[in-house]
């Protein structure tokens, strides 16, 4: 990892497990020792409504809120999304869209999230297992097979 602050945005709709993937993403980038700032917008999440939490990492972040312009990584779980948040996008952004994914192998449906982190994981320099020990440690021990396998094939995913 780099001096730079690098900035995530996890966007869907209320219970796709945005906050939960957030929540992933923060925790791995803390273990590996550096400064992580988080901030959510839930809006009408609970009616399944847009959701978007910023995720932000380096050696030190001074605002957990991703400044305009400057989103390294959108990662979409809804591609419908995308409208929301292209403004806020710079050419650089790297977009990473459910699409990715081939929903036909996923194993549940409600593990797109862990997939899409998957996929988001092979841009970022940080060892498979340091994602896995995270993902086990936040989501019940029922869930581990399903999202492990779902993680996977983010990872494998184009």
């Amino acid at each position: 990892m780099n001096e730079k602050v690098t900035s995530i945005k996890v966007a869907g709709l209320g219970g796709m497990g945005v906050l939960k993937s957030s929540l992933i993403l923060a925790e791995v980038f803390f273990r590996q020792g550096l400064d992580v700032k988080k901030a959510e917008v839930h809006g009408m999440s609970q009616r399944g409504g847009s959701i978007c939490s910023d995720v932000r990492f380096g050696k030190k972040v001074f605002s957990p809120m991703i400044p305009a312009g400057t989103i390294d990584f959108l990662v979409l779980f809804q591609e419908d999304q995308f409208p929301l948040y292209e403004a806020e996008c710079s050419p650089d952004t790297v977009i990473l869209k459910p699409t990715a994914i081939d929903l036909s192998r996923l194993g549940n449906r409600k593990a797109l999230n862990v997939a899409m982190i998957g996929l988001l994981s092979r841009h970022l320099d940080v060892p498979v297992d340091a994602w896995l020990k995270v993902i086990r440690e936040i989501l019940p021990q029922k869930l581990h097979e399903v999202n492990e396998a779902a993680f996977e094939l983010g990872r494998l995913s184009a």
